[in-house]
């Protein structure tokens, strides 16, 4: 089967993008709503851009009604951002983390969550995961016909749980990614975790 994307619409493409382009990571975005509380919300349109400066994308579309998403205004207000990796025991409260709310509704404390202190972070971290990235804002840049947002974040420190660290035989920092067991998103309401881990050197 061949697809010609010229003759889908928005939607279809969509659609088509979120069910080929698999596992993508999950950015648990938490952000500083405008009246201080803190704002969770779970973007799949994610990846890393550079290491020099250390940068991260989130790609966040709109709301159904054609408003920004509150992740996005309060980036560009507050200009700082957490961003964590959930595992599978936070598979639910992730997702329920992408209901529309009204602006200015915490997901933290709606969910429950408990937060913890971040060092070098204005802003906390969420104390049940175990990978975080305390970010400022670079850059936002609009693209496409909607327009979708790119929100670059540059990376000031990155917090691991000891419990998934160890080191190579290079003695360089390893982060088991068994022990992180992060979520990947599918498509529809899919989601995965990891399976088997496959070891190969890169050849010279």
């Amino acid at each position: 089967m061949e697809i010609d994307l010229a003759r889908l619409t928005a939607k279809q493409i969509y659609f088509t993008m979120t069910q080929t382009l698999i596992p993508r990571p999950v950015a648990w975005v938490l952000s500083e709503n405008l009246n201080g509380d803190l704002n969770l919300a779970p973007y799949s349109y994610f990846t890393a851009v550079s290491s020099a400066p250390p940068l991260i994308l989130i790609s966040a579309g709109k709301k159904p009604d054609g408003t920004p998403k509150d992740t996005r205004v309060n980036i560009e207000q507050r200009r700082d951002f957490v961003v964590h990796i959930a595992h599978q025991a936070l598979l639910e409260p992730l997702n329920e983390s992408s209901a529309t709310l009204p602006p200015g509704v915490s997901e933290v404390e709606q969910l429950g969550l408990e937060t913890a202190p971040f060092l070098g972070s204005r802003l906390p971290r969420l104390a049940c995961c175990r990978v975080a990235f305390a970010c400022e804002l670079h850059q936002v840049q609009e693209i496409g016909d909607t327009p979708q947002a790119l929100i670059f974040g540059r990376v000031k420190v990155v917090f691991v749980d000891d419990d998934v660290t160890g080191q190579d035989d290079k003695g360089r920092l390893k982060v088991h990614a068994d022990r992180l067991d992060p979520i990947g998103r599918l498509g529809a309401s899919e989601y995965a975790t990891l399976g088997q881990i496959h070891q190969l050197v890169r050849p010279a």
